[in-house]
């Protein structure tokens, strides 16, 4: 993490808690850890929407399942167990894994909570990702994106895209806290808008147009890639290669 050092991030993810326990959250003892198989069948979808939403903890995301979902969670809260549902309609299944919504924060000892998840590379997808706090690695760019919406309160987001997309796709990553990093493909179109208040935004291999940034081949190509990226206070990065 660059500009936002660890022992920062840690003050105010504390503060965090501090406040949560103000509004009548109860810490939780943690205990030994579990693990939460994640398997959900193929079957014949062709499409699939997937909402993943965890209030703290670690996800890692990424292409290659046999499966439409497939996976482990580990954690050593009881009440963060995971909640999975899923539904379907015709071609489309649709995804929702959460943490439940009433939990307590992580009292005294070392909390673990690790998503560990991959999608099927060929049915077509928009993620939606939530994360209070945390850190994210998504590693989607052989995936069958339409779009990808990210939304992280602190932490870490790293997003590599690079892969070679068959159509068109919107990403679109907002962060309060942290350090935003999007690794993007070169050889596609790219246009790319950043905005953030305190803090550093760095672009490469791509060009400043106005109000945002675009590579030569934008528009022209026969895959476009669209990319949204707003952050309050930290380290906005996004790079072309």
């Amino acid at each position: 993490m660059n500009l936002l050092c660890k022992p920062m991030l840690g003050a105010l993810l504390s503060a965090g808690i501090v406040l949560l326990g103000g509004c009548g959250w109860h810490p939780e003892p943690t205990g030994p850890t579990e693990t939460m198989p994640i398997n959900v069948n193929l079957g014949s979808a062709e499409r699939s929407k997937m909402e993943l939403d965890l209030a703290a903890g670690e996800l890692t995301l990424s292409g290659g399942a046999s499966n439409l979902l497939e996976g482990s969670i580990e954690y050593n809260i009881p009440t963060w167990k995971p909640d999975l549902h899923v539904s379907n309609i015709g071609s489309s299944t649709d995804i929702v894994l959460k943490q439940p919504e009433r939990h307590g924060f992580p009292g005294a000892g070392n909390h673990r909570y690790k998503w560990n998840l991959q999608v099927n590379n060929r049915v077509l997808l928009d993620v939606r990702i939530n994360c209070g706090a945390g850190k994210q690695e998504l590693k989607l760019g052989d995936t069958n994106l339409r779009s990808l919406t990210v939304h992280i309160g602190a932490g870490e987001v790293n997003v590599d895209l690079r892969g070679h997309p068959a159509r068109d796709y919107n990403v679109a990553v907002s962060g309060g806290v942290g350090h935003a990093r999007v690794l993007l493909p070169s050889d596609v179109g790219i246009w790319a808008e950043a905005h953030g208040g305190i803090g550093h935004i760095d672009i490469s291999g791509l060009t400043k147009k106005g109000d945002h940034w675009e590579n030569s081949l934008y528009d022209s190509a026969k895959v476009n890639i669209h990319v949204k990226v707003e952050g309050g206070i930290g380290h906005i990065e996004i790079r072309a290669e």
